[in-house]
């Protein structure tokens, strides 16, 4: 079976607790506080194989996760780090949010490493918080939990032109015509199982053509193998309908075009609208001159602008001028590869939790205002403010969660200062 599909639960490190502890030795009186900090927990990243075509190492593991960060130790020992865990996953894999559906990534293009849960900070030993009141904290922060998250994995293959039409019109012996590609071919329905991949080489350029098995009438209800490999045509550009013109099983060939573009468009309406040319394959099995179903074919679609090509896949008859035609449709179309956009970002769970969090005027200084609780400790523990993304993300979070509100309603103006934590900075609508 073709492993196109997975879903998995993925989790990233917890970031290791801070310790509490106090140097003891001989002859250093009140030698202090000396508990180390805890290690960051390790990211879960995916990146792209070039050597994978299949998502067959991710259909029989459901669980991964990445390392828990170490705790501290004494004499200010920082613990380590935990170690990332690496999916590896074929080009074109679009990884999403199970429930929603929503896009998290897609591998493809220049997006061959992508960093998909954070591991939580470590936390910090009892030397950070002595103070001259407090000689002996006898307390550590903990170290931030880990993020846990159910994905699906779904390969979209890369691939320029799209093969499509009924089962048996000769789409496999088409494919191994034209490239060096091995499908399976037989006189039966859905002797393809899977979608096979070939390149076409024309003289200075060539192009990748996706077969794309088991589509019929009635597909978008469940029929036959439904839409099951429909995906694998949503990064094409052009579309090579292949029908069987001899109507060697009957069918009318005409009413076979119509239907396939049906499903296409019940499946997904932009996939309806690219370029298409139609290959008319078998026309070394038509017998009656009088009635010809090429000319038919051609009154029917060319006055649509799609071209119609007579071709045989067996014996190679008019194959190469429909390629050259494939080759000018993809010229003329727009290169820009068809890349899915992110839609759900998983640190955005940090902004829905119901955690709690105060903010209160410095008593010290009536325009510094200070944040604090959990909800704060735990955004700061997976958020990197140093990147663009990360404090694009915190003031988003700033925002959403109510705390601009409430900061407000305190009474803060601009140019006041907020401190969370470690953390400060100016206040500006």
């Amino acid at each position: 079976m073709f492993a196109d599909r997975a879903k998995i639960i993925i989790r990233s490190g917890k970031g290791g607790d801070g310790h509490v502890s106090f140097r003891r030795e001989l002859y250093v009186p009140n030698g202090g506080p000396d508990g180390g900090d805890g290690g960051k927990g390790g990211d879960v990243i995916f990146e792209v194989d070039k050597g994978l075509n299949t998502l067959t190492d991710y259909r029989h593991r459901r669980k991964f996760h990445a390392q828990d960060g170490e705790p501290g130790g004494k004499r200010r020992c920082h613990g380590a780090n935990g170690g990332d865990i690496i999916l590896k996953v074929p080009e074109g894999t679009v990884v999403t949010e199970a429930q929603s559906g929503k896009v998290i990534a897609d591998m493809s293009g220049e997006n061959t490493r992508q960093i998909i849960l954070r591991g939580g900070r470590g936390g910090k030993g009892n030397m950070h918080y002595a103070t001259a009141t407090m000689q002996v904290p006898k307390y550590a922060q903990p170290g931030q939990p880990a993020q846990e998250l159910e994905v699906k994995l779904e390969l979209k293959v890369i691939a320029d032109v799209g093969l499509v039409g009924f089962p048996n019109v000769g789409k496999s012996t088409f494919l191994s015509r034209v490239t060096n590609a091995q499908p399976k071919i037989a006189n039966y329905h859905f002797t393809t199982l899977s979608p096979n991949l070939g390149v076409v080489d024309l003289d200075n350029s060539g192009f990748v053509i996706a077969d794309i098995p088991g589509l019929i009438e009635g597909a978008s209800e469940g029929v036959g193998l439904g839409h099951e490999f429909l995906r694998h045509i949503e990064r094409t550009r052009v579309i090579i309908h292949i029908v069987d013109a001899a109507s060697t099983e009957g069918r009318d060939p005409i009413d076979d075009i119509y239907k396939i573009n049906r499903e296409l468009e019940a499946y997904n309406p932009e996939i309806a609208k690219r370029p298409q040319v139609i290959a008319a394959n078998k026309i070394d099995a038509i017998y009656d001159e009088t009635d010809s179903p090429v000319e038919l074919l051609k009154m029917e679609f060319e006055t649509q602008g799609v071209k119609v090509f007579p071709i045989s896949a067996v014996s190679g008859e008019g194959v190469r001028e429909l390629l050259y035609h494939v080759q000018s449709l993809l010229n003329s179309t727009e290169q820009k590869p068809i890349v899915f956009e992110q839609e759900f970002f998983p640190e955005d769970v940090l902004i829905t939790e119901n955690l709690p969090y105060t903010v209160t005027v410095d008593e010290t200084d009536a325009h510094t205002y200070i944040v604090e609780g959990p909800k704060i400790e735990k955004m700061l523990g997976y958020t990197n403010l140093d990147s663009e993304k990360g404090f694009a993300f915190f003031q988003r979070f700033l925002k959403d969660s109510g705390i601009l509100q409430d900061l407000e309603k305190e009474g803060i103006q601009e140019g006041d200062t907020v401190r969370m934590y470690g953390f400060e900075f100016d206040y500006y609508k």
